[in-house]
């Protein structure tokens, strides 16, 4: 196998962005699976520092599959919402005491999977930049406008409370 074929695999995380409809969904469930990981290990702003270092190599990764499917943006790359799914639940320890993790986490999975198909708020202009920063860009944008909405919706008491 190729080397920019190994690069392609791992941007689409194998067979899950490949073969699975709707590979978004999917690469967003793998993305909220590294959050609930990371959420005991990295709490507060930490968590944001770890996924913006993550995000460097997603940028690269992303440019190579990019280069190596011959497209841009293809929608079987699903790394990038892995990487940005995590930044949805920035400041966990308040969130928690809104709502049941359950909720918590069902709720910012669904805010993030509106923001990143609906691209609202300039998102969508952040898939212009160039190569794997456009790929990347936009999702890290989708996850922190979703994030301030979990948040908002917590004060809210709009999650069910506690």
């Amino acid at each position: 196998m190729p080397q920019s074929r190994w690069w392609v695999e791992l941007a689409c995380l194998g067979p899950i962005g490949r073969r699975l409809p709707a590979p978004g969904t999917w690469g967003s469930l793998v993305g909220l699976g590294l959050a609930a990981g990371l959420i005991p290990i990295a709490p507060g702003a930490w968590l944001g520092g770890v996924i913006f270092v993550l995000a460097l190599p997603a940028v690269w990764l992303c440019s190579a599959a990019e280069r190596g499917l011959g497209r841009s943006d293809p929608g079987e790359v699903i790394v990038d919402e892995v990487i940005a799914m995590p930044l949805v639940f920035i400041g966990w320890a308040r969130l928690e005491q809104a709502a049941a993790p359950y909720i918590l986490l069902a709720a910012g999975f669904a805010l993030f999977r509106l923001f990143d198909i609906t691209k609202p708020l300039g998102i969508a202009r952040l898939q212009r930049l160039p190569g794997g920063w456009g790929v990347v860009a936009d999702d890290l944008a989708a996850a922190l406008a979703a994030c301030a909405s979990l948040h908002g919706l917590a004060a809210l008491g709009w999650l069910g409370g506690r």
